[in-house]
C-alpha cells in the first residue's frame, strides 16, 4: 500500500477559519465518522487540524501569520494509507470540507524516502 497525504483547504475569515463555531460543533460528527471509516479499515496514518496562527519563512525574512492565498487557507491534513490514488479519490468525494463552496481536498502521495 501507497500513503497518501490528504490537505483540507478553505476560505479564510478575519484572523480566523471562515466557519462560525456553530459549523464546527456540528461538523466535527461528521469529520469524526469520515476519519472514523478510514480508520475501520486499518488505513488512518494521522490526522489533526491545523491552528490558526503560523510562521512564513521567506528568503527575506519572516511573517507572523497564516500563508493566504486568495482568501484560501490550509486548515487540516490526514495521511493514510491505500491500494490506489482512485480510493483516496473516492474517500476524498465524501470528506466533511466539501460542504463549503471554497472547501477542497488536496491528495498528494508521499514518495519513499530513505534517510
Amino acid at each position: 500500500m501507497k500513503e497518501y497525504l490528504l490537505l483540507f483547504y478553505n476560505q479564510s475569515g478575519n484572523g480566523q477559519y471562515i466557519t462560525s463555531p456553530e459549523d464546527m460543533l456540528e461538523d466535527m460528527p461528521k469529520w469524526q465518522q469520515w476519519i472514523g471509516n478510514i480508520a475501520m479499515q486499518g488505513k488512518l496514518v494521522s490526522s489533526k487540524p491545523i491552528e490558526f496562527d503560523g510562521t512564513i519563512v521567506y528568503q527575506q525574512g519572516v511573517q507572523n501569520g497564516p500563508l493566504i492565498q486568495q482568501q484560501i487557507l490550509l486548515t487540516g491534513y490526514l495521511i493514510c494509507k491505500a491500494e490506489s490514488l482512485d480510493e483516496v479519490t473516492d474517500w476524498s468525494k465524501s470528506c466533511p470540507i466539501l460542504k463549503y463552496e471554497k472547501g477542497v481536498v488536496e491528495i498528494r502521495p508521499i514518495m519513499p524516502f530513505e534517510i
